[in-house]
């Protein structure tokens, strides 16, 4: 379940509605895994997939996600299906697809279903769901991470081959690491988030998941782009398809740099994993990567959820939570409610003290091209993350939540597991507009952090 081996199987014959129908197949042996929200019957996909192979009959015009089967994270919209941002109460039948969805359905893709997730994209455990907690496929009872927890894991199970994720404050990086899989958080802007329940719509961003950063990179290709009716939409650079990664040796990787003294919060086995995946990158780079201050870019993640931003999730959904609080999860409405809290001066005061770590950070522009950072400090069990659910859930945004407040883009990928027995994962960070970097980048690393291995169980 790759793109090139998908391609691969059509070109020799193979069609697009038995590869659905496979889909389908895994995922009733799955049984309840808690992954999907609804999924289509096998008579409308069997018709979709159809309608695809009639209109794209010769292997030559056909688009570079032809056949290609997909999840879509619940707090998209996808016409004909209910998007219920894992809230029954809110659900809503959209008329028409968001619009990335409609740029994969004209490229030849066709989703699958809707996947569960944080309930209105807060949180970063993936056990905020009345549809039940996601489990990460490489360990029984760890958490797969979220928000974007069920489009994660329908990846990683090998139940497709990509999954469109958000990714506000972490959580189309957190699920990967988590689950061993690549998480690519473009440019906040790159991709419109028409069509997207927003969470924080000034930081909202759609995210990918895949298998390989290939993968990734190419359904990147597809969905980006500037859209005039999207507010929050910026003309940035659109990545084109992959190219195949430079070997090793065979040109310098960019500068780049890693935290002074990375926090791991007590995980003396996750921090000699990123002491490794340091070591093995440093032996690939022309220089070692620069050990760089990053307390500014925490500082800024804070504000996050300890900060006025929090308010913005209460203006996306905090009449519909007024009106219902019995159908809003417990801690969703915690989290809410401290949006309360703070006024339009509060709002202001964080605007400047964001402004002002912005200008701070700017000298690890300087010195770096690309900074890598543990994707999570560490990792919980569904028991462990439902005793302490706030408390944890910040801990695993320690490198993640600064992300979009420093408009930055994103990619995560895999780095094996720990001595725990725990998947690890690193994330390459750049400032936005720069997601080609990224990609090449990430491309060459792949293979030498062990992320071509299978991992899913």
């Amino acid at each position: 379940m790759t793109l090139d081996g998908l391609a691969r199987a059509y070109a020799a014959g193979t069609s697009p509605a038995s590869v659905l129908r496979g889909v389908l197949a895994r995922i009733a042996a799955r049984g309840d895994d808690h992954v999907w929200i609804s999924v289509r019957g096998e008579a409308e996909l069997t018709s979709e997939a159809e309608a695809v192979a009639a209109r794209w009959p010769d292997p030559a015009s056909r688009p570079p996600l032809f056949g290609v089967p997909y999840a879509v994270k619940d707090n998209i919209d996808v016409a004909g299906l209910p998007t219920t941002a894992a809230c029954p109460a809110f659900a809503y039948r959209p008329a028409a697809d968001a619009a990335l969805v409609a740029r994969l359905r004209a490229a030849g893709a066709i989703c699958v279903g809707k996947a569960n997730l944080d309930q209105f994209a807060t949180g970063l455990s993936g056990t905020r769901s009345p549809y039940g907690a996601c489990e990460s496929p490489l360990l029984p009872g760890l958490i797969s991470g979220g928000s974007s927890s069920g489009s994660a894991v329908a990846v990683a199970a090998g139940l497709v081959p990509f999954s469109i994720g958000t990714d506000t404050a972490g959580s189309g990086r957190v699920p990967a690491a988590l689950c061993g899989i690549v998480g690519l958080k473009p440019s906040v802007g790159l991709v419109s988030t028409l069509g997207v329940v927003p969470a924080c719509a000034s930081l909202d961003c759609p995210s990918v998941f895949a298998a390989s950063v290939a993968d990734a990179s190419a359904v990147l290709a597809v969905i980006a782009g500037y859209e005039p009716a999207d507010p929050w939409s910026r003309r940035l650079p659109v990545p084109g398809p992959p190219a195949s990664p430079a070997p090793p040796g065979s040109a310098p990787l960019p500068r780049l740099g890693v935290p002074r003294d990375p926090e791991f919060h007590g995980d003396a086995a996750a921090a000699a994993a990123f002491a490794g995946a340091v070591r093995l990158i440093g032996a690939a780079a022309a220089a070692g990567p620069a050990a760089v201050d990053i307390a500014d870019f925490i500082a800024a993640g804070d504000l996050l959820y300890g900060g006025p931003w929090v308010a913005e999730r209460l203006a996306a959904v905090g009449d519909f939570a007024a009106a219902h609080p019995d159908q809003v999860h417990p801690v969703t409405r915690e989290v809410l409610e401290r949006g309360r809290g703070y006024s339009a001066a509060d709002a202001f005061r964080g605007i400047h003290r964001l402004a002002g770590l912005r200008a701070a950070t700017r000298a690890v522009w300087e010195v770096v091209d690309v900074l890598v950072v543990p994707t999570v400090p560490t990792t919980f069990t569904v028991t462990q993350m439902l005793a302490d659910p706030v408390r944890r859930n910040m801990l695993l945004g320690h490198y993640t939540t600064f992300g979009n407040l420093l408009d930055l883009c994103a990619l995560a990928i895999p780095a094996g597991f720990t001595a725990a027995g725990r998947p690890h994962g690193v994330t390459l960070l750049a400032p936005a507009g720069s997601d080609a970097l990224l990609a090449g980048t990430a491309a060459r690393l792949e293979p030498l952090l062990g992320a071509g291995r299978p991992l899913s169980r």
